[in-house]
This record gives C-alpha cells, structure tokens and sequence, in this order.
C-alpha cells in the first residue's frame, strides 16, 4: 500500500528566510536541530516563533509524524505525547515533511520506525534531487510502499525498537563516561610534568 493511501503529508510551515525569533510567543518551531541522534525532539530547544505567512499552519499532534526532506538522511520522528505538556502550539520547519495518519490499521509509531527502516531509506535516497543539498520530493514520499502487519505485530515492532532505543542511550552514556575518565587520567598524567 502507498504512504497517500494512509495518511495526509503536508510540507512543513512556510517561514521566508530565518525563523524569526519571538520570546514568549505560544509558538514553536521544531527545526533539524532540535533532533538528537536517537530521533527525539528536545523541546526546550524549539524556537519560539510568530507565524507570519498566508498560509493557514498545520499545528503538530501527537502521532504525527515528521520526515527530514532535505540532507543526507530522511529520518522519521514520532511527535509524542510531550507535545502538550508543553503548552505550545507547534509547527515544523519548511525542511520536514508532516505525515498524519488517517487509517486505523496502522500505528504511527509503527510507520515512522519502518520509515527509518534500511529498505525504504534507500528508496528516498535513490530518489533524492540536487547536487549540494540533496533533497525528496512529496510525491516520492507519498509513492513510498508501506508493508503493514496486524496491529499486534506492529505493537511487538514497536516494544521491540524501544528497547533498542534505551540500550542505544545506555551504550552511548557508557561512552560518554568512559571519555570522561579517560580525559581524567590523561590530565592527572600532564598535571605530574609540571609538578
């Protein structure tokens, strides 16, 4: 089945040049940079910004998805339920894409993890424009074919991401401090030459 047949992909908000910066406005903008390694947003980082365009703004929810449309990756990014502890309405930069799911046989945590998937990244990439900056189309994102198993084996894909996505956090922490000690012992080592 094709991505148009489950949900609605919009473009993200039409900023002209650099979001503008607006303290304190009840708007933020998700931007590439807001996004870790492991596909999350931090929100404390968002922009908080005015929309200015004509253009009526797609407000994120939770289970929207975001799609980079530009770069060298075209990663997918679940827009979770911390979206309204924040308090703020939320667009994305004109750099994703936002996908909507309208079909109830597919979870959107689901679709955004088989959009990071190997097989479909390599899709996006072989249909990517540009010298420079590479980028995708909507209608190559909307062709995309998406495979969808019964609700209960998305769910066990899901639990089972998950759990690689916290051993990738704790693996990565590992490393952290083990740099740390390292630049510890390094600088008690050059702290002995000057004595």
């Amino acid at each position: 089945m094709k991505l148009r047949q489950i949900a609605d992909i919009n473009a993200g908000y039409p900023f002209r040049g650099k979001i503008p910066v607006v303290p304190g406005s009840g708007v933020v903008a998700v931007q590439m940079k807001d996004i870790t390694t492991q596909k999350e947003i931090l929100w404390e980082n968002c922009t908080h910004t005015e929309l200015t365009a004509k253009r009526e703004p797609y407000y994120l929810q939770p289970g929207d998805i975001l799609v980079a449309a530009r770069g060298n990756h075209y990663y997918a990014v679940i827009i979770r339920d911390e979206i309204l502890q924040a308090g703020f309405q939320t667009v994305a930069a004109p750099h994703f894409f936002m996908i909507r799911v309208r079909s109830n046989n597919i979870i959107p945590e689901y679709l955004a993890w088989f959009l990071n998937q190997r097989a479909c990244q390599g899709y996006l990439e072989q249909n990517a424009e540009g010298t420079l900056t590479k980028s995708i189309r909507r209608s190559v994102l909307e062709d995309v074919t998406v495979v969808m198993p019964d609700l209960a084996k998305q769910r066990s894909i899901i639990n089972l991401a998950n759990i690689l996505g916290q051993e990738k956090k704790i693996v990565e922490g590992m490393l952290r401090n083990s740099e740390r000690l390292m630049n510890i012992i390094a600088n008690d080592l050059l702290s002995t030459l000057k004595q």
